[in-house]
């Protein structure tokens, strides 16, 4: 077990767990809620406007965005690719986490600067795409 899931199961481990199976949406872009989850096994599909932007996996935190941004809207469409066990924390558990447990933060951010990365990769590489298709 890598240390990002054993920081995410411990603090989520009395939390209560939700399964998801394979195909059901979590939640959807646009949508107005309130919540952040943690996998606790199992892989979850993100889309934007549609289409993949990324796969996350037990050990992976989610769903930050709607809890820090004041409209609590989704940025993405989240859908269990596998059977998938998610652990949610609301607002007032999620920032309990983060002051009881500073390397859970630290992970935290450092998945999501990892996902900001990944994306970034991918979005030069089509940016170089179109630039050349257009030549």
């Amino acid at each position: 077990m890598n240390n990002m899931l054993m920081t995410t199961v411990r603090l989520f481990e009395n939390r209560d767990e939700i399964i998801y199976p394979p195909g059901k949406v979590i939640f959807q872009e646009g949508e107005n809620s309130i919540g952040v989850f943690g996998i606790v096994t199992g892989e979850v599909d993100f889309y934007l406007h549609g289409n993949l932007i990324e796969t996350l996996h037990a050990g992976d935190v989610f769903g930050m965005g709607a809890i820090l941004h004041e409209d609590h809207l989704r940025a993405s469409t989240a859908i269990a690719k596998t059977e998938t066990r998610l652990a949610c924390l609301d607002r007032e558990h999620f920032l309990f986490a983060i002051q009881e447990a500073p390397m859970f933060a630290l992970q935290v951010i450092q998945g999501y600067s990892n996902r900001y990365r990944r994306l970034k990769t991918l979005y030069q590489a089509e940016l170089s795409r179109v630039a050349v298709a257009n030549r």
